[in-house]
């Protein structure tokens, strides 16, 4: 018996931007539970701008944002993050002056009890590193370790949504492999996905779909087999 899914964050006409500069135009989109979906384009396109209007950082200046059936476009950051929505941003952000551990437990609550908890010792075991670093500040870390760090973060507060913008950015090839096996793991635990990422052969891998922005617009939206067929998209929205 196939179980419907249900959809989790819901978007409807979303107009952003920053004073008189528009950024955004009429977005729609959608995500269900237990789905990952990509968010793709070339750098300028509205990426972060989106992001930043998900989690509460930029109130649109139109449209609609649901959470759970749950009006969120009106609400502050960190109304949006009790409510189940975790970030990993883009540039880690840890705190220089915490420990690993202290990061951990710092943000640790149960916010989806649908899933298995992230507990402190079930991090550690997705990132036995940042067990050995467990008592070094965040600035003492490397820059995979602070990614993982920044991962782990977000899953202590047991999110039900988990928006990762360019997680493995700037990282070495090995340490980018392990952030993907993590995405992995994740996916197949049920966790609910946005991911913002350039690597579109490893993502094709990953998502159950893929929505493409083009100028602060939706331009496409389609699963893995057709952007993987759809060459003509990388070229036209993709490429450098």
């Amino acid at each position: 018996m196939t179980t419907t899914k249900q959809v989790l964050l819901r978007c409807e006409g979303i107009a952003a931007g920053y004073g008189p500069s528009q950024v955004l135009f009429d977005v729609d989109l959608h995500i269900k539970e237990r789905e990952v979906v990509t968010l793709l384009g070339r750098n300028g396109m509205g990426k972060s701008t989106l992001i930043k209007t998900l989690i509460g950082a930029l109130r649109p200046t139109a449209g609609k944002l649901w959470f759970d059936d749950e009006p969120l476009h009106r609400l502050r950051p960190d109304a949006i993050a009790r409510r189940g929505v975790a970030i990993v941003p883009e540039g880690r952000l840890c705190f220089p002056n915490l420990t690993v551990e202290e990061h951990l437990l710092a943000f640790a609550a149960r916010r989806n009890p649908a899933l298995s908890p992230w507990t402190l010792e079930r991090i550690y075991e997705m990132f036995p590193r940042l067990q050995e670093r467990a008592q070094h500040l965040g600035h003492q870390l490397s820059g995979g370790e602070q990614q993982m760090l920044a991962i782990g973060r977000a899953l202590s507060t047991n999110p039900r949504l988990l928006i990762l913008d360019e997680a493995t950015e700037g990282l070495a090839p090995i340490v980018r492999e392990e952030i993907w096996q993590c995405l992995d793991r994740l996916r197949a635990a049920g966790q609910t996905i946005l991911v913002v990422d350039k690597y579109i052969e490893r993502l094709l891998g990953l998502a159950d779909r893929h929505i493409i922005l083009e100028k602060g617009r939706v331009v496409w939206e389609g699963d893995s087999d057709q952007l993987r067929e759809a060459r003509d998209l990388w070229r036209t929205y993709l490429s450098i």
